[in-house]
């Protein structure tokens, strides 16, 4: 008998659309029963989420995306990821005071990435025009959508800060002086006519393609960038720390910027081959966790008990310690991932995992690199220092505008076989304030960078930021078969790791796998301001069990114990070799849907 689920999995021929809104799923599948194919629904689902969850992502964003062209028959990265300004240089950032950026304002701010993710793919891989796909985003914004709960309670809790210091985000999220009541219409007029506008620029061109590139234009080259430059040259506005400060971003660092396709790691596990983002992202974890995972007896686990918690929390402890000392952007440090990746690097590491829960940092020493392993122990040791303002202590301004966002996921995958899996996030409401005229907000990824010199996640300008937005695509006997992914920054690929294992060593659907219990790791150094590492911590649902949760206490693991239905907003999409599609989406926070028929 079929293990109870909150929702049934998706089944169908035709397409599956998922993501974490209901409105944007029901956008993607709107699209492909147009006729578009799985590019045209996902750009259109990306803008929408922009508009339904702009505490979780924004126009001013970013996005990696891991994609499969039927026409190509090519597995393929997007990556939005916007680099840092000319002007963000480690010697500029100590100079304004700061031992690490701030987790808001507009020192955090790189270039805005996600704009142009989205219509690179819509170019290059979609068939459906800019206007069809921008409208149903458009149509939210000018006529509004109902206000999720925890958008009100965001806003809500930054009234002080909107009121006081960012008043164009006051003018925004707060019409008549307040914020809006869940379930509320709430509108972005000021969106809509951003929009509205770069349509206008972009069909003074014919041709699709030629009018997509009009409005790449019109973002990164012209008035959407002019506007950015023109705010930026004066705003000076509270951050994370309590100060106020100014941003470096300029119309010049837009300009010479762009998205690009770019091949994606790859890891075999058993009849599965796993395709993840570089190292420029978390994404390599889930590799380096996995080929540990095959030396350490995973598949005999029974997939819900405390060895099988413990040993999964245990990989990902050793493989977040090479994230920390090791990951950044190949374009400007190289980076070791044949070695992290290699199987004999994994079965000499898995020897370390032992029957009790490790409180130390262990990043791999890598001949040559043993400074940049050091450097990771001792930043995680002094990391409880680095709190600062209201983070350690009473609530003040500093505290309201360090409410961190969160992230967005959406996969698709149409009739024809082709299969997006993308996860955009930043520019969130509470990163930094509106700017003027366009209706949306700056992101603050730049917080990922350290001010230290000659780490591979450096600040420098022109390089990306290590993010921890990290997709998954994942195919079976060589034929792409599963997308998947979450929000959730350092937790993105804990669960999706715990989702994969479940999926390919059981026997249950996606739903089940997806409704099942979940647990993850906060032992490691985190990558949003504070930076802060909890050694031996880790946080578990309540539907795990008493013997479980029992059994992890006792081989000394820190152990909190979540709310019920609290970790995890995994949504999936697959294609059978028969052309069977399935689709599954988290009910955890009641917005994620998967549609399908």
């Amino acid at each position: 008998m079929a293990a109870f689920t909150t929702r049934p999995e998706i089944t169908g021929t035709f397409g599956v659309a998922t993501s974490t809104h209901w409105i944007a799923s029901s956008v993607g599948f709107g699209l492909l029963e147009k006729g578009g194919n799985a590019f045209d629904a996902a750009v259109a689902m990306g803008f929408v989420l922009q508009v339904v969850e702009p505490h979780l992502n924004g126009p001013g964003g970013d996005l990696p995306a891991i994609v499969y062209s039927a026409k190509d028959d090519k597995v393929q990265v997007l990556c939005a990821q916007g680099s840092a300004p000319q002007g963000a240089t480690i010697a500029k950032y100590r100079d304004e005071g700061l031992e690490l950026i701030p987790g808001s304002g507009l020192l955090a701010t790189v270039i805005p990435g996600a704009f142009d993710g989205w219509l690179l793919m819509l170019r290059d891989q979609g068939s459906m025009t800019l206007r069809e796909a921008l409208e149903p985003a458009i149509y939210y914004a000018r006529h509004g959508h109902p206000v999720l709960e925890r958008v009100s309670m965001a806003i809500e809790s930054l009234t002080e800060l909107f009121e006081k210091e960012w008043p164009t985000s006051a003018e925004t999220w707060m019409p008549g002086g307040k914020a809006p009541a869940p379930g509320s219409l709430f509108r972005n007029p000021v969106l809509a006519d951003t929009w509205e506008q770069v349509l206008a620029e972009a069909e003074t061109v014919s041709g699709r393609e030629a009018q997509i590139d009009k409005a790449r234009d019109a973002f990164y080259r012209g008035f959407i960038a002019e506007a950015i430059d023109d705010y930026l040259k004066d705003a000076c506005v509270m951050d994370g720390t309590g100060e106020r400060r100014k941003g470096v971003l300029t119309a010049g660092d837009m300009a010479n910027w762009s998205a690009h396709w770019e091949d994606p790691l790859t890891l075999d596990y058993g009849d599965w081959t796993v395709c993840k983002t570089g190292p420029w992202s978390q994404g390599p974890v889930l590799l380096q966790s996995l080929q540990l995972l095959k030396h350490a007896g995973i598949a005999d686990m029974p997939l819900m008990g405390a060895d099988f918690a413990h040993t999964v929390i245990e990989a990902m402890k050793l493989s977040y310690a090479d994230r920390e000392a090791y990951y950044g952007d190949p374009d400007f440090f190289d980076i070791p991932v044949e070695h992290l990746l290699s199987d004999a690097y994994a079965a000499e590491r898995s020897k370390l995992i032992s029957q009790s829960a490790s409180f130390e940092q262990r990043p791999g020493v890598l001949p040559g690199l043993e400074r940049l392993a050091q450097a990771a122990i001792d930043r995680a040791a002094g990391s409880a220092k680095l709190a600062v303002g209201a983070d350690a202590g009473e609530p003040t301004m500093a505290h309201l505008s360090n409410r961190r966002g969160d992230t967005v996921h959406i996969d698709v995958i149409d009739r024809w076989g082709n299969m997006v899996s993308a996860t955009p996030s930043g520019g969130w409401l509470q990163s930094s304030p509106i700017v003027p005229g366009l209706g949306f907000a700056l992101n603050s990824r730049a917080q990922m960078f350290w001010l230290d010199e000659g780490l591979a996640s450096s600040l420098a300008p022109g390089s990306r930021p290590r993010t921890t937005l990290t997709p998954s695509l994942a195919l079976k006997h060589g034929k792409p078969y599963l997308a998947f992914g979450t929000p959730g920054g350092d937790q993105q690929d804990q669960w999706q790791l715990i989702f994969f294992l479940r999926l390919v060593h059981g026997k249950q659907n996606m739903q089940e796998v997806i409704d099942a219990p979940l647990f993850h790791s906060q032992h490691f150094t985190g990558s949003f301001f504070p930076r802060v590492a909890t050694p031996g911590r880790m946080m578990i649902e309540p539907s795990a069990g008493d013997d479980v949760i029992a059994e992890l206490r006792a081989r000394g693991h820190d152990v909190e114990v979540s709310d019920p239905w609290a970790i995890g907003r995994l949504t999936a999409a697959a294609r059978e070799p028969d052309g069977l599609l399935r689709a599954a989406a988290t009910p955890r926070l009641m917005q994620a849907y998967a549609v399908g028929r």
